[in-house]
């Protein structure tokens, strides 16, 4: 393979202006929302020509509901997992896992509910 094999992730949400002022306040990046017709997007950054993937909030009543506990778990690449987890509770969020050690090798993760009510995981080599 000349590429890792996820290319995109799309996140549902409720409201999308709830869950832009989370992801910003916990990921201090700014998100772009597009409208797509009945679709809502709002643009993770990306990175041209560096390792990962990118995504999108979607805000779109048929087919995208958040969950707690079905589908995947999306994990989001960080310095440092902790100084996420700090941020998660005063923008609306809930800590469900905290920094944990995977082992030495890979690193710490965490886990978290999101605005919306979605399982959302880090990792971070320290």
């Amino acid at each position: 393979m000349d590429q890792n094999v996820i290319s995109w992730v799309e996140i549902p949400v409720v409201a999308m202006d709830r869950a832009k002022q989370f992801y910003e306040s916990v990921f201090k990046f700014e998100i772009e929302v597009q409208q797509f017709n009945e679709l809502l997007m709002g643009w993770f950054p990306y990175a041209d020509g560096k390792a990962g993937a990118s995504g999108s909030l979607v805000q779109y009543k048929d087919g995208y509901v958040p969950s707690d506990s079905r589908g995947p778990v999306v994990y989001f690449a960080c310095e440092d997992v902790q100084e996420v987890l700090d941020k998660v509770e005063d923008a609306g969020g809930q800590i469900v896992q905290p920094k944990t050690l995977i082992n030495e090798a890979i690193g710490f993760m965490g886990v978290f509910l999101d605005s919306e009510g979605n399982r959302i995981a880090l990792h971070s080599t320290q």
